[in-house]
C-alpha cells in the first residue's frame, strides 16, 4: 500500500465548494490535497451557465468580501452582466452574470494549479479514516492511504449519482462523468445519516437551428458592476453577448401532459427529493395547470461554442418527447439538440449533524460543504466551501473558528438554516429567508464581512482599503447632515422637475436625500462643495441616509437577536434535567446540541416557552456565560 506524506487538509471534490475550501486553506499557509474523480470537473457548471442572481448574487459578493475566489473568477469569464431587481429597493438588488462555462472552469483550474502548497490529484476517495472519533485521512480506489489532520467532503452531485431520462438510467455523475460509488458505505459506517436528493438540467441546443427573430433580445447592462470588490468596472469591461426570451405554449404543455406517465418523476423511477424552487418543466405544467405559458431563456454556454442552454425547461422526459417538446417553442422549431436533459439523483447528508463551523459533531476534524450538505446551486456551495476551508485551517492553526451569524450575512442565514433546521429537499438561498435583508445588501458585503475575514484571508492592505472607504462614507454622511441648503432658483427648478415639494426656508441636504424622488446624485447640482468620491462610496452614502430609519429599526432587532446568540449553552447540558421542557423540545435539543440560546430558539419543535424555561435553568445554575 502506498502511504502518502501527511497533509494538513484533504478536500474531496473539485466543484465550487471544493475549490473554495482548498484555496482558502492553502492561502492560510497549510498543505492541501484536493481529490477529483476527473480533472475536467474542476469548477464545472453542469447546469445553468451563470453565477449570481436573486440572493445568490449576495452570496458571491460575500464570498469575495471574505477573501474567496468565485467573484474574481466570474469577473474574468463573464459574457453578460446584469443587476437584477433595480425597480425594487436596494435590499433585493442582485448581480447576475452569464459565464463562459468552459473558461470559468479553466480559470479556476489555473488558479488552483498556481498555489504552491496545493496538490490536485485525480483519484476516487472511497473511504475515510476515523480514529477515536477523529479524522485521520482517506483511502483512494487504488488502495493508497493519505493521512491528514482534517478532511473536507465536497462531493457535490457525484456521490452514488444516477442520471435518468425517460426509461434510461445510468450510474454516472453530471455531464456523463464517473460517479463516486463506494464512499457512502464508509460514511454510513462512521455513523453519518444520509439522504437522497435529486436535481436536473435542460437540453442544450445548437445555435444554428434557432430563429432568434421570434424571440425578445436581452442585453447586458451598459454599466458593469464587478462581483469582486477588488475590481473596477473599467478593469473588467468587455463586449457582451445577448440572451433571448421565448415562451412555452399550450402545444408544449399538451405534449408534456400526454407523456407525463413516461417521466421518471411521475413513474416512480426517481426516489430522490427534488428542489421546490427550481422545478422541471413537466412539474411546472402539472403544478401550475392554469398557466398558458412559461418563460424560457436561451443562454449561450460560452464565447467560442454554438451550444445554448434552455433555461426554464429542465426535464427528464424521454428523448423523443424532448425533441417534440422543445420544437413546439417559438424560435426552436428547427433546433438541433446536442445534449438531452436529464435528472440526477445523488447522496447527501442531514446537515444538522454539523456544527455552525461545518465540522461534524461526532467526528472531529471532518468538515463538509456544498450539495453534500443538502443545498443546491453553485453559489451556495462555494460559500459553504469557503467557510469549511477557513475553519479547517483555523482548527489546525489554533485560530478561533469563523462563524457568521444570521445578522451578518446571507452566508450566515444559509448555514444556520442547514445546521439548525436541516432540510428535506435541496436548499436554495432566497432573500425572503433573511430577516435583516436591508442590512445584508449585496452592495455593502465588504463593509459587513471584510473585517470578519481579517486575520484569515484578508490581509493588511485590503483591510486598510476597507477602513479608508468606511472613513470616506462616514465623513460624507456627517457633512451632508450638517449642510443646510437655502431656497434658490436652481433648487426650485430641480424640485419641480422631480415632482418634489418646494422648500421655503433652509433645509439639511441629508433631509432632501431622504425624499423618495431625490438622491445624492440628483442633488449634486446644489452641493457646491461636494467632494469627488468613488461611486461605491456615494452609493453607500445615499442608501445610509435614505433608509436611515428602516436601518435603525433593523439594527435594534439585531441587538435583541445578539443577546440570545451570545448566551452560550454548555456542551454537556442534559436537557432531560431542564424542568418544564416539553418532550419534543428535550428530544430535539439533546439531538441537535445547539451552541447558544438563539440557535435553540430556531429549532423546529422548540417554542418560546421552552426557551424561557431554558433561560431560567441557566440562571438558577449560573450556566451559559456570554460568548
Amino acid at each position: 500500500m502506498y502511504i502518502a506524506k501527511p497533509s494538513n487538509i484533504i478536500v474531496i471534490g473539485v466543484g465550487h465548494a471544493g475549490c473554495e475550501a482548498a484555496l482558502a486553506a492553502a492561502r492560510m499557509g497549510l498543505s492541501v490535497k484536493i481529490f477529483a474523480i476527473s480533472l475536467e470537473s474542476i469548477a464545472m457548471m453542469p447546469c445553468n451557465p451563470n453565477i449570481g442572481g436573486t440572493s445568490k448574487g449576495h452570496l458571491v459578493r460575500e464570498i469575495d468580501a471574505l477573501g474567496g475566489e468565485m467573484g474574481k473568477n466570474i469577473d474574468k469569464t463573464y459574457i453578460q452582466s446584469k443587476m437584477l431587481n433595480l425597480g425594487k429597493g436596494p435590499a433585493v438588488h442582485s448581480l447576475r452574470a452569464q459565464a463562459d462555462k468552459f473558461k470559468y472552469s479553466q480559470e479556476m483550474k489555473r488558479t488552483l494549479e498556481n498555489i504552491p502548497n496545493l496538490q490536485i490529484i485525480q483519484s476516487e476517495v472511497i473511504d475515510i479514516l476515523v480514529e477515536n472519533s477523529e479524522i485521520a485521512g482517506v483511502i483512494t480506489a487504488s488502495g493508497a492511504k493519505y493521512p491528514a489532520k482534517t478532511v473536507i467532503i465536497a462531493t457535490g452531485t457525484y456521490l452514488n449519482a444516477r442520471c435518468i431520462w425517460g426509461e434510461v438510467s445510468t450510474q454516472t455523475g453530471p455531464a456523463g462523468l464517473s460517479s463516486s460509488t463506494k464512499l457512502r458505505t464508509s460514511l454510513e459506517k462512521a455513523g453519518i445519516v444520509m439522504y437522497r436528493f435529486k436535481t436536473g438540467t435542460p437540453a442544450r441546443i445548437h445555435a444554428a437551428g434557432v430563429d432568434f427573430s421570434q424571440m425578445i433580445e436581452h442585453k447586458g447592462d451598459d454599466e458593469i458592476v464587478p462581483f469582486s470588490f477588488e475590481n473596477t468596472p473599467e478593469s473588467i469591461a468587455r463586449k457582451q453577448i445577448s440572451c433571448y426570451l421565448t415562451h412555452t405554449n399550450e402545444t408544449t404543455h399538451d405534449i408534456i401532459r400526454a407523456n407525463i406517465h413516461r417521466s421518471p418523476m411521475y413513474s416512480g423511477e426517481i426516489d430522490g427529493t427534488g428542489t421546490r424552487y427550481c422545478p422541471s418543466i413537466e412539474d411546472k405544467v402539472v403544478r401550475f395547470g392554469e398557466k398558458a405559458s412559461h418563460q424560457v431563456f436561451i443562454e449561450p454556454e460560452g464565447e467560442n461554442t454554438q451550444e445554448l442552454y434552455i433555461s426554464g425547461m429542465s426535464t427528464s422526459l424521454p428523448e423523443d418527447v424532448q425533441i417534440a417538446m422543445y420544437a413546439s417553442v417559438k424560435g426552436l422549431e428547427n433546433a438541433h439538440i446536442m445534449r438531452f436533459g436529464y435528472a440526477i439523483e445523488y447522496d447527501c447528508i442531514d446537515a444538522t449533524q454539523l456544527h455552525p463551523t461545518l465540522e461534524f459533531k461526532a467526528i472531529a476534524g471532518l468538515y463538509s460543504a456544498g450539495q453534500f450538505n443538502g443545498s443546491s446551486g453553485y453559489e451556495e456551495a462555494a460559500a459553504q466551501g469557503l467557510i469549511a476551508g477557513i475553519n479547517a485551517a483555523a482548527k489546525i492553526l489554533g485560530k478561533p473558528p469563523l462563524v457568521i451569524d444570521r445578522s451578518e450575512a446571507y452566508i450566515g442565514v444559509m448555514i444556520d438554516d442547514l445546521v439548525t433546521k436541516g432540510t428535506k429537499e435541496p436548499y436554495r438561498m432566497m432573500t425572503s429567508r433573511a430577516e435583516y435583508r436591508l442590512l445584508l445588501r449585496q452592495d455593502n458585503a465588504d463593509l459587513r464581512l471584510t473585517p470578519r475575514g481579517y486575520g484569515y484571508l484578508i490581509n493588511d492592505e485590503r483591510y486598510g482599503r476597507l477602513l479608508e472607504k468606511k472613513r470616506l462614507i462616514d465623513d460624507e454622511i456627517k457633512r451632508l447632515r450638517g449642510l443646510t441648503v437655502a431656497p434658490s432658483p436652481i433648487l426650485s427648478e430641480l424640485l419641480l422637475h422631480h415632482n418634489s415639494t418646494q422648500i421655503s426656508s433652509g433645509v439639511k441636504l441629508a433631509d432632501l436625500i431622504k425624499r423618495p424622488e431625490l438622491t445624492y446624485e440628483i442633488l449634486s447640482v446644489v452641493d457646491e462643495n461636494r467632494p469627488s468620491l468613488p461611486k461605491d462610496v456615494t452609493e453607500q452614502v445615499n442608501i445610509a441616509i435614505k433608509y436611515e430609519g428602516y436601518i435603525a429599526k433593523q439594527l435594534f432587532h439585531v441587538e435583541q437577536f445578539k443577546k440570545l446568540e451570545n448566551r452560550r449553552l454548555p456542551d454537556d447540558i442534559d436537557y432531560d434535567d431542564v424542568g418544564n421542557l416539553r418532550m419534543e423540545a428535550r428530544q430535539k435539543l439533546n439531538a441537535l446540541r445547539p451552541a447558544n440560546i438563539g440557535q435553540a430558539s430556531r429549532i423546529t419543535g422548540v417554542n418560546p416557552a421552552d426557551v424561557s424555561n431554558l433561560l431560567v435553568y441557566l440562571e438558577k445554575r449560573k450556566l451559559g456565560g456570554l460568548s
